[in-house]
């Protein structure tokens, strides 16, 4: 048999003692709020681009492609 304090699920938080934070930096708060603003700004895009695609749907026209097509004609069927 363990004793209680060995065993893991005792505590409230599951055994696991909690890591102090390090106070933040200039730097790596400027860099976290970069990063927000990169996200943000391509979710931004995204959705944007869905919605042109939604109206695009609903007129009958067909999707804007750009790049690589999702998927080839089948040339077999000849």
């Amino acid at each position: 048999m363990q004793s209680k304090d060995n065993t893991i699920g005792d505590r409230a938080d599951g055994g696991r003692k909690a890591k102090p934070r390090a106070p933040e930096s200039d730097a790596v708060r400027a860099r976290a709020e970069e990063r927000k603003a990169r996200l943000a700004k391509t979710l931004r895009d995204n959705l944007s681009r869905r919605k042109q695609q939604a109206r695009a749907r609903r007129e009958g026209a067909a999707d804007e492609t750009e790049g690589l097509p999702a998927a080839k004609t089948d040339e077999s069927e000849t």
